[in-house]
C-alpha cells in the first residue's frame, strides 16, 4: 500500500497529464477541489474539457443555478463558468476529461 498527503500534491489535482501526481494519464484528471467564498472561483471557460463534478460540502450557484451537497454538475466544452459560494467553503470532486492541464482561458464575469 502506498501513503499520500493530499498536501503534497498542487491545488488539490492527484491524477493527471502532470507532476506530481499519482496517476500520470492523458485521458482524465482527478482533484479534490477546496474554495472558500472569501477566495471564490476567477470565471473561466475549457476550450477542450469537460468537467464532471459532484459538490461534496457546502452550497453555491453555477451558472444561475443553485446547488447543494451532493449535487452532481456537468461543465461541457465551450460553456463559461461563473461560480458564487454561498458556505464558507466547498468542496469539490472534480473530474476533467481528457487532462489538458493548460486549458483553462480566465474570462469577465457575465
Amino acid at each position: 500500500m502506498d501513503v499520500h498527503k493530499l498536501s503534497d500534491f498542487i491545488g488539490g489535482w492527484v491524477i493527471g497529464n502532470f507532476e506530481p501526481t499519482l496517476l500520470k494519464t492523458a485521458n482524465f484528471e482527478v482533484g479534490w477541489k477546496v474554495h472558500t467564498r472569501h477566495e471564490g472561483v476567477e470565471s473561466h471557460v475549457h476550450r477542450q474539457v469537460t468537467e464532471y463534478n459532484l459538490l461534496a460540502h457546502g452550497s453555491m450557484t453555477v451558472n444561475g443555478v443553485h446547488l447543494e451537497e451532493r449535487d452532481l454538475f456537468i461543465l461541457h466544452p465551450g460553456e463559461r463558468i461563473d461560480i458564487d459560494i454561498h458556505t464558507e467553503e466547498v468542496h469539490v470532486v472534480c473530474v476533467k476529461v481528457p487532462s489538458v492541464p493548460a486549458d483553462k482561458e480566465l474570462c469577465e464575469r457575465s
